[in-house]
């Protein structure tokens, strides 16, 4: 079989640098004994690596050519292959309540949906690693005071240890995507618990950074029930890109006084 026509329709860019998914597998050498999915193997460029570093593998993908010849190059994957979206899948039916790590050259097109489905396993995967567009891959790590400090950064940090490993240049893919591309690892951190009501902080931080240009007595004035006095807190006159994690906690413990008064 041919090599797989890249899908603009999927997001389709394929690695060619052997040396860049060598890099990418290695971002679980410490997980050889934790199941691992691999989203959008493509033609197993990645998919390689994991597998001669004895990882129990599954791999995920949408594009039934990309299926036929991970089936036909790679018959290790034999009944390991899901060929469905996984945006749309139960992971719980695949792993039961197991721990497993997630890795990919991940489709651009819909990078931060997955890192979203990857909070809603948090205690589930340990370690999340892989290649995303840079401009998504700094936003996860970036911190408080950064232009590029978002949803995105808040909700996984509170979660997870986010390390920006290196940057990707477009003319290792094929097509050449019109971005360059960033690696990143995520790894669970210790918290269980938040220590405050996690739907609502959910609900605070894209609030907040829906206008992220306003200060949180402009953006969060109609969460507050009782505003006047609340409202004159000093972290009302902050703007959410200034915010750590932690402060994200308290403001939404502050909100949720007046809710529940």
């Amino acid at each position: 079989m041919q090599q797989v026509k890249a899908k603009k329709n999927l997001g389709q860019h394929f690695l060619t640098d052997l040396s860049v998914a060598q890099r990418i597998a290695d971002t679980l050498l410490d997980y050889r004994e934790t199941p691992v999915l691999e989203i959008g193997p493509g033609m197993g460029v990645l998919t390689q690596y994991l597998i001669a570093d004895g990882h129990d593998l599954k791999v995920v993908e949408l594009d039934t050519e990309s299926v036929e010849y991970l089936n036909e190059h790679y018959p290790e994957l034999d009944g390991r292959i899901i060929s469905a979206d996984f945006l749309k899948l139960n992971l719980t039916e695949i792993f039961g309540d197991r721990e497993f790590c997630v890795i990919g050259n991940y489709p651009y097109n819909i990078s931060s949906q997955i890192l979203f489905k990857i909070l809603d396993y948090k205690d589930q995967v340990p370690c999340c690693s892989g290649m995303f567009q840079r401009e998504v891959a700094q936003r996860v790590a970036a911190l408080p005071g950064s232009k590029t400090y978002g949803i995105l950064s808040v909700l996984l940090q509170a979660w997870y240890d986010i390390e920006y490993l290196f940057t990707v240049p477009e003319h290792v893919f094929n097509p050449p995507p019109k971005v360059k591309s960033g690696v990143i690892k995520l790894t669970r951190n210790s918290v269980t618990d938040l220590g405050c009501d996690e739907k609502l902080f959910k609900t605070v931080v894209k609030t907040s950074f829906g206008q992220r240009r306003k200060t949180l007595r402009n953006s969060l004035r109609s969460m507050v029930q009782n505003d006047a006095e609340v409202l004159q807190n000093p972290i009302f006159a902050m703007r959410p890109e200034q915010l750590s994690v932690a402060q994200f906690i308290e403001l939404t413990n502050i909100i949720d006084t007046t809710r529940t008064e």
